[in-house]
């Protein structure tokens, strides 16, 4: 058993490292990244640290200032483990900041760094849609989420949709029976309503028009706004250091060129509804904050 203790502890010495080690004490300043901070900008863009794998990066990020955003990295300690294991920087330079969260988004989704948690594709991703006065659970994998009118709130499972329901019905005294997320017996009303947790749709205390107007109320300031254009549009952000053209089809991106005549290159029919993009996009376009120029089919 003593040779067994002594085993252990030589292996936790040989692996100082691993998932419970205390990143402050194993922090040194990154003396080898020094050389890739020499020509970093002050400016908007995407960086990306690079381990050995030349195609799976450590990690991905953004800034409207990538030399600060990068050299703050150098100096925390909860990130020693990364930064131990990093051998170069890359930086890719945008118009704003706009442009930085759009590549950013893309980057981690088609690189997969090791060292991002968020913006991971969402296979389960789904929504709320109101048919015939009751909410039914869709999935963006069976309906086009840019194009289907209707539709309330991004969820990332089933049951974070319906715990939301849950809470909007509790807000605006609403029928979990007439909801859908119980089940109402013939003549009688359902048990929140015996609470006064319900204001009584479901047995007569208030009409079905009223209920379902209360309903809409509460999911309005969630509703997901279709894409207003029949096609791919340029979105123009200026930077004090460049312009660029973001090309956005039902908010999807599809990159960013310097001209409208580089557009064509980028042209192709969006993959699927991304939920990232339109949280990005969604109130930049709508509120005429950039110049928006609708692209000719092609």
């Amino acid at each position: 058993m003593h040779n067994q203790h002594q085993e252990a502890r030589l292996v936790r010495a040989l692996r100082p490292y691993g998932p419970d080690s205390d990143p402050a004490s194993i922090y040194q300043y990154p003396e080898h990244l020094r050389p890739w901070l020499v020509d970093l900008p002050a400016r908007p863009g995407v960086y990306i640290f690079h381990g050995e794998s030349e195609t799976l990066p450590l990690y991905i990020g953004k800034s409207v200032n990538l030399r600060s955003r990068v050299m703050s990295h150098l100096r925390t300690p909860a990130e020693a483990k990364m930064l131990r294991q990093a051998q170069r920087i890359e930086w890719i330079p945008t118009a704003g900041e706009l442009g930085a969260l759009l590549l950013e988004a893309q980057l981690i989704k088609t690189r997969q760094p090791l060292f991002n948690k968020r913006l991971r594709k969402n296979r389960q991703l789904c929504s709320l849609r109101v048919n015939d006065a009751r909410p039914q659970v869709v999935y963006a994998r069976d309906l086009n989420f840019s194009a289907t009118p209707d539709l309330f709130g991004l969820y990332s499972s089933r049951h974070a949709a319906l715990e939301t329901l849950k809470r909007i019905a509790d807000e605006h005294s609403l029928c979990h029976g007439l909801l859908g997320l119980e089940k109402l017996s013939a003549g009688r009303g359902c048990f929140r309503s015996a609470l006064g947790r319900c204001a009584g749709a479901c047995c007569g205390k208030e009409s079905l028009q009223a209920h379902h107007a209360r309903l809409m109320d509460a999911l309005e300031h969630v509703r997901i706004i279709c894409w207003p254009w029949k096609g791919a549009v340029g979105l123009v952000e200026e930077g004090p250091h460049a312009t660029q053209i973001h090309i956005i089809d039902h908010w999807f991106y599809l990159g960013s060129v310097d001209s409208l005549e580089q557009a064509a290159a980028l042209r192709r029919a969006p993959p699927g509804f991304d939920q990232d993009g339109y949280k990005i996009l969604c109130r930049p376009v709508i509120s005429g904050h950039y110049p928006v120029i609708p692209l000719r089919p092609g």
